[in-house]
């Protein structure tokens, strides 16, 4: 009978997978992150997946939606004339932090969301003005209209410009200034509050070179100084070398003060995935990034695999007309993907990770085979390289392609279906030590290896490479970022994970061992105790806060306490650390009637961790 039963659980995850490959082009658009009871009044905030990492209900006063920059400095002054706190969502809301919640019930929102115009494009002088609420999407594609592109960005084109900019988002490079979208800014306009005889507001045009230390502070901001109002993006001079080919373009400025991108002329990319053993990938790790231009390395370290993303541009008259649209960014069929999570569910009250292994292994098969979504021609893969635009293969998410369809495909991890829920724990390791980190996390996996398959289920460990940013709150040095996702419980916070005390040695051991900066827009709260701290320019960045906004109507409690104003976010209570809220010190931090019990790590022994343990 169990063989029967593994015989029908393996074809339908591959029934799964084959239906979701031919899954249709377009999804019902995620749902907007405000919901209100009367109007835009009595509102609560979300995020994208739908939960914050304390779970908590986010409430608000009123939305208010601004369609122009005249409307938004009228929702600012009124706003500032009140005393009321004021929050930034964006149209998706993808942070997972509570960087969207205002204090109390009283505060007000202002989304973005129909600050999505192009406001102008000037093929002549070659600008492109938008507002913050664009896309990522929308500013490549409008950038490659005029054949500009950025040259690094995020993999998720969901994200807005004003979002990209608060939580400094980015790609994979340790070339040029590095992957940091914020990196390649150069002015900003941004809307504060502002006295009594300025009205209550103030537009401050911010530059690198007029007044750099407000400049610096705005470049990722955690949306505490203000609102973003509009983008403007255009071709400065840049002498770039590519072998034998050079490029120059000449300066032209905006008319208005907006947010400033360093632009490139278009270019092609050539892509390649290899697939290797991991015996060496502590010492490729420091030299990968340097030899190709947009390298990224994928771990699946339960299976000792590494891919390796070759990835560099090409000159212009290379043939090829590549497309990535990454698999997992794609619409699929929800009755199917609560099917699959119901397979992990059932995994986890298993307490056997032997069906998630064996998953795993199939999964990360099934996407090399397509080349993780890449394409040759915007149809099918026909094999390596694949060569294609900028603007067709740095970012993807085809899953916002939507029409209504009743949630018969969705996005995978919309909150309305049954789906996709997880934690994500995100951070840069100076790239310095991270030869020892990944001896450790290979240290964990020998004594137990089907421990990191809760990882590989979620496509493994991605590791991206950033640089030094001269952002206040931006990456220190050059370091390699790890991405991790892992299983969620959605309708019990007390409930652990199958082998979560290896992840969370894992996230102990980059955070307080190897002084590792968690990403702004991810990661559980512990990730955030104290790490202001390991800012040099932190103080700084807090002067310019106190200028900008003295009253600190564009922070929180949530704010004041990952900026070490007042009070930390670590939240001490019964099962505190099972969610991340707590580093645990005591059993009850775990669940001790599940058999989970505080222990130190096995491989860092300063880490406490909720252990499973036999009676």
């Amino acid at each position: 009978m169990p063989v029967l039963k593994s015989f029908f659980k393996k074809m339908a995850f591959w029934l799964c997978v084959i239906f979701c490959l031919f899954a249709f082009a377009s999804s019902t658009p995620p749902d907007d992150p405000v919901k209100c009871e009367s109007g835009n009044t009595i509102c609560t905030v979300t995020n994208s997946y739908g939960a914050f990492p304390d779970r908590s209900i986010c409430e608000a006063a009123k939305v208010e939606y601004p369609r122009t920059e005249a409307e938004l400095v009228s929702v600012v002054a009124a706003a500032t004339r009140a005393g009321q706190k004021m929050r930034v969502v964006t149209r998706y809301s993808h942070s997972i932090p509570k960087l969207v919640c205002t204090d109390g019930k009283d505060g007000i929102l202002i989304s973005t969301k129909f600050l999505n115009h192009v406001v102008r494009t000037d093929p002549k002088a070659e600008t492109l003005t938008v507002e913050s609420g664009v896309t990522l999407r929308e500013l490549i594609e409008e950038a490659a209209k005029l054949e500009l592109a950025l040259p690094y960005a995020p993999y998720w084109w969901g994200l807005t410009v004003g979002g990209m900019m608060g939580t400094g988002a980015h790609g994979s490079s340790l070339w040029g200034k590095g992957s940091a979208v914020h990196d390649y800014v150069t002015e900003i306009r941004l809307v504060s509050p502002g006295s009594v005889s300025d009205g209550y507001v103030k537009v401050r045009v911010l530059s690198e070179t007029m007044n750099p230390e407000e400049f610096n502070a705005a470049t990722v901001s955690l949306g505490v100084l203000g609102v973003i109002s509009q983008v403007c993006m255009f071709k400065i001079r840049i002498i770039y070398s590519f072998l034998c080919y050079k490029y120059l373009h000449f300066i032209s400025f905006c008319i208005f003060g907006q947010v400033t991108f360093k632009l490139e002329p278009m270019f092609k990319r050539s892509l390649t995935y290899v697939v290797r053993n991991d015996t060496d990938m502590e010492d490729q790790a420091l030299t990968f990034g340097r030899q190709h231009e947009f390298a990224d390395l994928l771990w699946l370290p339960s299976q000792g695999k590494v891919i390796y993303r070759i990835d560099d541009r090409v000159p212009t008259n290379v043939s090829g007309d590549g497309v990535f649209s990454f698999f997992p960014f794609r619409s699929q069929v929800s009755l199917i993907l609560a099917f699959v999570r119901s397979l992990e569910e059932s995994d986890e009250l298993s307490g056997e990770a032997n069906g998630k292994c064996v998953r795993a292994r199939q999964l990360s098969s099934f996407l090399l085979r397509i080349a993780f979504g890449v394409t040759n021609n915007g149809f099918i893969f026909t094999g390596y390289p694949a060569v294609g635009s900028q603007d067709r293969m740095m970012s993807s998410g085809s899953c916002l392609d939507s029409h209504q369809n009743g949630l018969i495909t969705a996005c995978p991890w919309d909150p309305r279906i049954k789906g996709q829920f997880f934690h994500q724990t995100t951070f840069s390791v100076p790239l310095a030590r991270v030869k020892a980190f990944i001896k450790d996390i290979k240290a964990l996996v020998k004594i137990e290896t089907k421990s990191l398959c809760v990882l590989e289920l979620n496509n493994g460990i991605l590791m991206r490479y950033v640089t030094s940013s001269p952002a206040f709150l931006g990456k220190e040095e050059k370091a390699l970022d790890f991405d991790l996702t892992y299983y969620r419980s959605k309708d019990d916070p007390l409930t652990p994970r199958l082998y979560e005390d290896y992840i969370e040695e894992i996230e102990q051991m980059a955070l307080l061992k190897y002084d590792a900066l968690p990403h702004w827009g991810k990661n559980r709260n512990i990730a955030f105790d104290g790490v202001i701290k390991k800012y040099k320019n932190a103080n700084l960045f807090l002067k310019v806060k106190e200028r900008l906004d003295p009253s600190g109507l564009f922070s929180t409690e949530w704010t004041d306490q990952i900026l070490g104003l007042k009070g930390n976010v670590t939240v001490v209570k019964q099962g505190c650390a099972l969610e991340g809220l707590c580093i645990c010190s005591e059993d009850s931090h775990c669940a001790p009637n599940k058999g989970y019990l505080c222990r130190p790590g096995k491989v860092y022994s300063a880490a406490r961790v909720c252990t499973r343990v036999s009676a």
